[in-house]
Parts: structure tokens; sequence; C-alpha cells
């Protein structure tokens, strides 16, 4: 059976989808503006609000910390600086847990580094995230593995080889462990999402939940992730998508999260058992629009039945047109008026 446990929440088939809030550093470095980005994705009714964090000094080459940043996203001189001043500590993780815990959502983050895994692990974090550029990173993966946490993997610019050896690689530890379906671009032109790789990612993991980790615009391709079987539900989460920073243009605002939760909501009690049955809502309807046997003019007792002796009228209070056949060539047992019903009891069989 497909089961994960985040916290509280309990993902599987029949429950609706785990829906991760991703802040990121959409929070542009400010706690007040990050406690109402978790207040807001709680409010539209995500299931857990997550973060990222770096040790950006030990994350990149000193090359690449020091190169100039000179984009109209930039909060620093530097890319590091720029990394830095997005970054929160201790101080402001242990506040953020605190609000989550009050509001009821899971918290948690991506561990980018050996030392933000041990750093989110010493905060007991629920789960942990390990993002689409460590999927290769095997050594980040067994680390964290080693927490014996529940762990979510976006396999964004990967194969299905690399997807093998990193789950390989966790079930040495647990296999507590969701595998995203996920396109690493931002934002993700629809024609590359591959969806379909949902459906083969349950086909080789049939122990796992499988989810999608979108970066497309908008909220109608979490619905289809659905569809083909995504428990687990991943959207960039924004309060204005005209904010400075890169992922606010394709993330959701509070509005059109709420949507999304709303329409996955539907389609988890839409899709229903596969079993076909007539709901006592569609009766009404039904009689209304359906049609039954009626004489097509008066008929006299002892008339034999032939097929312009009868026409097709609603409501359906009579025989349905699906049983013609048993009526034509029977003889009438008592005289039947015109557009009256025809019933068994008035012929002889």
């Amino acid at each position: 059976m497909r089961e994960l446990i985040i916290g509280n929440k309990v993902i599987n088939e029949e429950n609706s989808p785990f829906v991760i809030a991703e802040i990121g550093h959409n929070h542009q470095g400010n706690i007040e503006k990050a406690l109402e980005l978790i207040q807001a994705a709680c409010d539209a009714g995500a299931s857990a609000a997550k973060f990222q964090k770096r040790n950006n000094r030990k994350l990149y080459v000193p090359k690449m910390y020091n190169e100039l940043y000179n984009s109209e996203n930039s909060f620093g001189s530097t890319y590091g600086l720029h990394r830095e001043a997005l970054e929160f500590g201790l101080k402001e993780y242990k506040i953020l847990i605190s609000e989550s815990k009050k509001l009821g959502i899971e918290f948690f983050a991506t561990a980018f580094d050996f030392d933000s895994a041990n750093f989110l692990n010493d905060l007991n974090m629920p789960a942990f995230k390990i993002a689409s550029g460590d999927l290769q990173n095997l050594p980040l993966i067994r680390h964290v593995a080693s927490f014996n946490k529940p762990m979510i993997i976006s396999t964004g610019g990967s194969n299905f080889n690399m997807i093998r050896d990193a789950v390989g690689e966790i079930q040495k530890f647990h296999n507590q462990v969701a595998i995203l379906q996920c396109t690493a671009s931002y934002p993700a032109k629809f024609e590359q999402l591959n969806l379909k790789v949902i459906s083969k990612l349950r086909e080789m993991f049939p122990e796992n939940i499988i989810g999608y980790s979108g970066h497309d615009n908008g909220i109608a391709m979490a619905i289809v992730a659905y569809t083909l079987g995504a428990r687990v539900i991943e959207k960039h989460f924004t309060l204005n998508r005209s904010l400075k920073g890169t992922d606010h243009a394709f993330s959701l605002e509070p509005q059109g999260l709420k949507k999304m939760i709303r329409d996955l909501y539907r389609a988890s009690l839409a899709i229903g058992d596969g079993n076909k049955i007539m709901y006592d809502d569609e009766r009404v309807p039904i009689r209304k629009m359906g049609k039954m046997i009626v004489a097509a003019k008066n008929l006299e007792k002892g008339h034999i039945i032939s097929e312009i002796d009868l026409e097709f009228r609603s409501p359906a209070d009579g025989l349905p047109p699906s049983i013609l056949g048993q009526i034509i060539g029977r003889k009438l047992n008592r005289r039947i008026k015109q557009f009256s019903p025809i019933q068994f009891d008035d012929i002889d069989l």
C-alpha cells in the first residue's frame, strides 16, 4: 500500500493530495513576509509550507560566490551576497516553525548541502526535500536518508536510471520517500511537462507515493497530474507575482493556490470508484429527459402490435425503448388510448 506520513498528515491513494506551498525564498529575506506567506498558505488550504536552506559559503565555489550579480532581481552586488540576503538562520527558523505549529500547517525545507541538512535535522523537521539539482548528489541523499525521516525528491533534468539510483540509496535506510515528476525550467513549457512520467513512476515504484512538482503557470496541470496518480503536489507560492525575484512570476498567488486546492479536492471526489451506477440525484432528470413506449394511436383489445403503432415520448414513466423487440408482434389484452404508456400487463407474453 502506498503511504507516507508527514507530521500528522497521511498521504495515500484515498486521501486528498498533500499540497506543498513552495515558498522558497519568495519571502525576500523578510521574516514578517515569510510569516504572512505561511498564513496565506494555511488559509488557502495547503498541507505544508516549504522553505529552502543553504550554507552559501560552502555551497558555491569562490568564483561563483563572488561573481557580480547585476540582475534586476538581485538582493546583493555578488551572487553570494544576493543569496545571503535571502537566507534565514536559527532565530528565524524557530519563529517560522512555531507559527506553523500554531496554524496546524506542516513546515519543512529543502536541504541543499550537508550543513543545511544537519541544521534542519537539529530542528526536528517532519520531512526533508531533495531538489532536482541534487538528484545525483548521492552522498547528500544518503546523509539525509540516515535521519530516517520522510523524504520528497524532485526529478527534474534526470532520467529513470538516475531516479532508480537515488531511490535505491534512500531504501538502504528506509522507504519513506515520495518521488515527484518535475521539469527543471522556470517557468516550464507545457510541452515539456511530460506528465505521463507520473504513470510510469507508479509502475516502477509500486510502494511509493508519486507526485508532481510544477513550475508551469496556472493550476490546471496539477489537476491533470492528480488524475494520473500524483498524490503530492508542489507549487511555488508568492503574495504577489510582480515582486522582485526570479520565482515570483511563475508562482501562485493566494487566490490561485486556494483555487487549485479546491479543484484538487473536487477531483479527488469526482474520480470515484469506477463502478457505474445511477445516483438518486439523477432520477428526476432522467425521468424528465428519458423516453417510454406509448401508443401512437388508439389501439383496440386483441390488436397485434407493430412498430408503427408505437412512439417514444417523455417522461420515462413506462417501458423503455430498449425492450421494443419484446413487444412487437404481441397481442393487446385491453384497449390502449393514444399516448398512453404500454405496460407488460397490457400484452400477452
